[in-house]
């Protein structure tokens, strides 16, 4: 009797150290949990910037100011220089669940919903003003709404604009028939893809961080990109000109999976939506101001800046509209929205 007694005693000591051991613990949630204010998460934001790019110190401020306001809460790391890996990746990961979130060109979302990539589209917009007017658009909040409802992919923002984007030549381009027969890097999106041929070239969708060397060793004839991405990934260094095209206004978002965020307690939620859109814009308002300033560090070390006649490449991307279903009502959608 007296050994049932000493072994009933011992056991409910034991449960008491584990209940007091317990109590007050933190969990912390890489994806999925029970959404507690308690708890912790870390988001994972990949893009292929690199430090000192106005969008990609926009996204580090952006991670400051959420972690701030949720006390330490939510934690989102930037990954730069696309060391998380390619965007097509992420975004896969994302749709699954994972604690991942990458920063992205309509294009590339344009295979979930296709209405979306017309925002990708040559000389779809003039500037930052005009997409951001279109992002902010009920057109767009339903484009949103079905790439959350239907492919669990969330836009936290979609206001992180990275400029105009200009052709990297070693031949000096006058008129779109100087391009014929070039080989060029691009944006793996077929709406990237098509703009190109229709200016005579060969798309090739080789990854960013292989166009310096693929310029270098000629793999490729020439690439396309905007100011900040050409000189923080130093291609300034392998190609002679710079040719100012204006063919895309690179506008880009966020995003993450729609079941992970919405795990979350509301009130981070709120946060980072709120933070998101806050430091897009301001992010992007420093893009605009730097372009200049990225031009001249480049004819500096010895590039030339060309302008060109833009109305002729226009007039032979404007065949690219008709090759995608509904491209030419929503072009007039959006000038509508624009007031053109």
């Amino acid at each position: 009797m007296k050994l049932k007694i000493g072994i009933s005693m011992i056991s409910v000591l034991i449960l008491l150290f584990v209940s007091a051991c317990g109590s007050g613990e933190s969990k912390t949630s890489g994806n999925n949990g029970s959404g507690s204010e308690g708890e912790s998460y870390t988001l994972k934001l990949g893009t292929a910037l690199t430090e000192g790019d106005p969008i990609y110190d926009g996204l580090v401020e952006f991670s400051e100011a959420v972690k701030e306001r949720t006390n330490g809460k939510v934690t989102i790391e930037i990954f730069g220089s696309g060391s998380l890996g390619e965007d097509n990746d992420i975004v896969e990961q994302a749709k699954t669940g994972a604690n991942v979130a990458v920063l992205v060109d309509s294009g590339r979302l344009a295979d979930m919903v296709p209405e979306i990539g017309v925002l990708s589209a040559p000389y779809i917009v003039d500037n930052f003003d005009e997409a951001n007017k279109v992002a902010q658009s009920d057109l767009f909040k339903e484009w949103s709404d079905k790439l959350a409802n239907e492919h669990n992919l969330q836009i936290l923002s979609f206001n992180w604009y990275q400029g105009e984007r200009h052709m990297l030549t070693n031949k000096e381009i006058k008129t779109p028939e100087d391009l014929e027969g070039l080989k060029i890097r691009t944006i793996g999106a077929p709406i990237a893809q098509k703009t190109m041929k229709a200016l005579g070239m060969s798309p090739s969708g080789i990854a960013w961080t292989e166009v310096y060397p693929g310029l270098q060793q000629g793999v490729i004839d020439a690439a396309e990109a905007q100011h900040p991405a050409t000189y923080g990934a130093n291609l300034h260094e392998v190609v002679d000109y710079i040719t100012k095209t204006r063919h895309f206004q690179l506008i880009t978002g966020i995003v993450a999976g729609a079941d992970w965020m919405e795990n979350l307690p509301q009130e981070y939620q709120d946060i980072i939506y709120e933070e998101a859109q806050k430091h897009g814009e301001q992010a992007s308002r420093k893009t605009e101001k730097s372009l200049e300033e990225y031009e001249q560090k480049m004819i500096d070390e010895g590039v030339t800046v060309n302008e060109v006649d833009v109305e002729e490449f226009k007039a032979l991307t404007d065949s690219v509209y008709s090759e995608f279903d509904g491209y030419q009502e929503l072009r007039n959608e959006i000038n509508n929205i624009l007031g053109k």
